[in-house]
């Protein structure tokens, strides 16, 4: 008898909580398809980097854990509230406490089970939908096949099943300590509302909208750790307080009859908003936190997404860039080497020059916004001592500036099909990164170069003079062109090459341009090619102040001393989907987890507001007057947490999205990223409002029967 009363109540609750139903369901099939990429991940075989993706793929499963474990503790402990008198009354008929405790665990076991096996069919799909997205990132084919694993299927119903277990066994504890009583009157807790002193509790709504206020006034001016951790505690404090005085403001309003109440269905609206927020307050500030997060975490995503669709493919423009610190280097080893594994259309090995100076280094850091006014003295000026700190002990830019003569980078320019340039004797040109081109404009009028030295036939032959003419610049060229170490680190100063009879090697750099696509895993055999070099070349390096140096790039970095593009373009994506995946499946989750709440605090209350309704209808509201009411209802209650969640993400994002516009180039707004986010979050928002209202609607009309 009780298993079939526990069926009949399964198909109860999950004709009354459907968006739970939906929600939980949704849930276990995003754990199945990303516990997929732990046990199905067939993209290991083209590169040893599946490390980072389990790692982050782990790390996003515990967050999501947390968040369903609970979720499913407070609609376990909801839907017991809500059937509290019902379970009262099987006590009264006699049942007995244990067989009641058991009935109500069998009910949510099923509903868990439903879920479970619904959502790892619907996963299915999705990690064939998720595989396809993943290759197609790394512009590669995927071909559809379904295949099931035994790490997968346990992973997620150990997941899954472990926050259900853990909650009903909470649950099983509660259920031991109440009494008829108890049971009786705890559908009721959720009506109560404790007014006590409101005139105290309303002042912490100002004080929340200036600590806001000063939030998005201070927080990208704080300095050190200690005060940003101290800033965030206090937003998250204020959050949680947020609706505490938002509640006793709507009271105390009401209390003293203001204008608003009468017009329309004020009253009505404001009474039972403030009842809500009060009775949710901890549950609204819990759920913020969890937009928040959702805003967040996609807003991040899309900036690592912006940096692959607009820079990766431009990032390494050569098929094949090769660097030594031996500026006497043939590369020899590495021409036999790639003639055995691609086709080569042109090898075209080449130096890159220094003349010993770092003029053009503290220009940089002078006048790129990268560095504001940190190498600068208080009068403007370079401050050497720190600049020679920076060039001697950071892996930013070499010690000495970099040149390259005109003629072998016209030659580059040839095999990446850009025009060439032309120079004057008395001109040099500038090749910068794309993102610091407007920094460099004025560079013309503050920065003149030593020319051409004395003729080779004059006596002093490669010599400099103080009346030797200067070199201005010529052009500036922002094309790819490789200048993260090999190239130059950010600039790279082209002269004639008359010019460079002044200079010495620096380094040596070997470009390739091969015929199709380049080899998996040939990056690292090039790379332990050159660790298995000669004693000879080893006794060649440089000092480690000399050594490939990476630019300023900050957010995304990666300086490869064997540049393949294939394999470079191919494992930065992979890396970089190892990151966003996981930053959009937490933000989903904790949004789907968020907006349940909210719909089922609405539902379970609807059949309750028949009443309440009929009574309007009674008073003179239309039909149409009615349905707009309850739009209105549940718009205020829906945009409360959301629109707070995006004034509180909102400087967070837009204070990152600014410094990732400046530090990686990305041709795009700052601000679209947060947009986009808000576009998405509002578009599942909508299908779970829409979901609501259809069904309260339909609850209140059968409660006015």
């Amino acid at each position: 008898m009780y298993l079939k009363l526990a069926f009949r109540n399964t198909k109860r609750s999950a004709r009354d909580y459907l968006v739970y139903l939906l929600t939980m369901t949704l849930v276990s099939a995003l754990m199945y398809t990303f516990n997929s990429l732990l046990f199905q991940n067939e993209l290991r075989q083209y590169w040893n980097a599946e490390d980072m993706m389990e790692i982050m793929v782990c790390l996003a499963t515990v967050f999501i854990m947390l968040v369903t474990a609970w979720l499913i503790a407070y609609m376990v402990r909801f839907m017991m509230e809500k059937r509290s008198a019902e379970f009262g009354i099987y006590l009264l008929l006699g049942m007995k406490k244990s067989a009641m405790t058991k009935l109500y665990l069998r009910e949510n076991i099923l509903l868990g089970a439903v879920s479970l096996l619904s959502g790892m069919l619907f996963g299915i799909f999705l990690q064939q939908v998720l595989m396809a997205a993943l290759f197609s990132m790394l512009g590669m084919t995927y071909h559809l096949h379904v295949a099931f694993h035994p790490g997968t299927i346990s992973m997620t119903v150990f997941s899954f099943g472990g926050c259900y277990l853990l909650s009903l066994f909470r649950c099983r504890r509660n259920f031991k300590k109440m009494n008829i009583r108890d049971l009786m009157e705890a559908g009721q807790k959720n009506e109560e509302i404790k007014e006590k002193y409101e005139q105290a509790k309303r002042l912490l709504l100002p004080l929340s909208v200036l600590f806001i206020l000063l939030f998005w006034r201070f927080f990208g001016a704080l300095q050190s750790n200690g005060d940003t951790a101290l800033f965030l505690v206090g937003l998250v404090a204020t959050i949680f307080l947020f609706y505490m005085g938002l509640s006793a403001s709507i009271v105390c309003y009401i209390r003293k009859k203001g204008s608003l109440i009468y017009r329309g269905e004020n009253l009505f609206l404001l009474r039972q908003f403030a009842s809500k927020v009060r009775t949710m307050q901890f549950t609204m500030g819990t759920l913020t936190a969890l937009f928040t997060l959702a805003f967040m975490g996609s807003s991040f995503a899309l900036m690592l997404g912006s940096w692959q669709t607009h820079l990766l493919k431009i990032k390494y423009p050569f098929d094949i860039l090769l660097y030594s610190p031996d500026p006497a280097d043939t590369f020899e080893r590495e021409m036999q080497f790639l003639k055995e594994k691609v086709t080569p259309l042109e090898y075209y090995p080449y130096r890159i020059y220094t003349d010993g100076d770092n003029r053009v280094n503290a220009w940089m850091l002078t006048h790129l916004s990268n560095w504001g006014t940190m190498y600068q003295n208080p009068d403007g000026d370079p401050n050497m001592p720190d600049i020679e700190n920076m060039l001697e002990n950071y892996n930013t830019y070499y010690v000495c500036d970099t040149y390259m003569g005109l003629s072998d980078y016209n030659h580059l320019r040839g095999m990446l099909g850009y025009e060439k340039i032309t120079l004057k004797e008395d001109e040099y040109a500038l090749q910068i990164k794309s993102r610091l081109a407007q920094d460099v404009q004025d560079i013309a009028d503050s920065l003149k170069l030593s020319g051409i030295p004395e003729s080779p036939g004059s006596p002093d032959a490669g010599n400099l003079h103080a009346d030797s003419p200067l070199l201005v610049c010529g052009g500036i060229y922002a094309d790819p062109f490789s200048q993260d170490g090999h190239n130059g680190c950010d600039y790279l100063i082209i002269v004639p090459d008359k010019v460079l009879g002044r200079m010495h090697p620096y380094y040596s750099e070997l470009a390739v341009d091969i015929d199709g696509s380049a080899p998996p895993f040939l990056r690292e055999e090039l790379d332990s090619l050159r660790t298995a070099g000669t004693e000879a070349f080893r006794s060649a390096a440089p000092a480690p102040e000399d050594s490939m140096r990476q630019g300023s790039d900050t957010m995304i970095v990666f300086a490869a001393v064997n540049a393949v593009k294939d394999n470079l373009t191919a494992s930065i994506a992979y890396m970089l989907a190892s990151v966003m995946i996981p930053l959009f499946y937490i933000g989903l989750v904790f949004l789907c987890v968020a907006v349940t709440v909210l719909s089922v605090q609405q539902l379970s209350d609807s059949a309750n507001y028949g009443f309440r309704y009929d009574v309007l209808s009674k008073l003179g509201l239309k039909e149409s007057e009615i349905h707009s009411l309850i739009f209105r209802q549940l718009t205020a209650y829906y945009l409360c947490p959301a629109l707070l969640a995006i004034l509180i993400s909102g400087k967070m994002v837009l204070f990152a999205g600014e410094r990732f516009v400046m530090m990686t180039g990305v041709p795009v707004s700052s601000g679209s990223f947060f947009l986009k986010s808000i576009a998405l979050f509002f578009g599942i928002y909508l299908v779970y409002f829409a979901l609501t209202y259809v069904s309260f609607t339909r609850n209140v009309r059968r409660g006015r029967r």
